[in-house]
C-alpha cells in the first residue's frame, strides 16, 4: 500500500516551503453539511488552498477521488497539460446522490509527491 500524506496544521510550520509542500499537494473537500436523500448533492474537491500545484509532463495531479469511507463515490483522471501545463489549482466538481450520512474524503494522486488525504467531512442526509 503506499504512504498517504495527510494535509497539516501550516500555521505550525516554520518553513514557508514546507508550507507551500503541504498546502500545494492537499485536498480540499468543499460542500454544504446537510444533503436531501435521492437528490443531486454538489462536492467539490480543490487541490491546493494557497498555494498552486506544477502542471509539468513529469510532476502534476493525476487524479482525484472522492470516497465516503470505504466506498469510492467518484474519481477523475488528469493528463498532463491540463492546466495549460502552468501552474494551477486542479478543481473538480463532483454530484453525488446520497441515500445515508456521507464521511467525505478527497484524495489526490501526484506522480511525483504521492497520494494525498483531505480531512474527513461529515454530511448529514435528511
Amino acid at each position: 500500500m503506499p504512504k498517504i500524506n495527510s494535509y497539516q496544521d501550516i500555521s505550525q510550520i516554520d518553513r514557508e516551503a514546507k508550507k507551500d509542500y503541504i498546502d500545494r499537494h492537499s485536498p480540499f473537500v468543499h460542500c454544504e453539511n446537510t444533503a436531501k436523500k435521492g437528490e443531486p448533492f454538489k462536492v467539490k474537491v480543490k487541490v491546493g488552498n494557497e498555494y498552486v500545484h506544477p502542471d509539468d509532463f513529469d510532476h502534476f495531479i493525476k487524479y482525484v477521488q472522492l470516497w465516503s469511507g470505504e466506498i469510492l463515490l467518484a474519481e477523475t483522471n488528469f493528463p498532463p497539460g491540463t492546466l495549460g501545463n502552468q501552474p494551477g489549482h486542479v478543481e473538480v466538481d463532483f454530484y453525488i446522490v446520497p441515500q445515508k450520512k456521507l464521511n467525505l474524503t478527497a484524495m489526490a494522486y501526484c506522480t511525483k509527491h504521492g497520494l494525498w488525504q483531505s480531512d474527513p467531512i461529515e454530511v448529514e442526509v435528511a
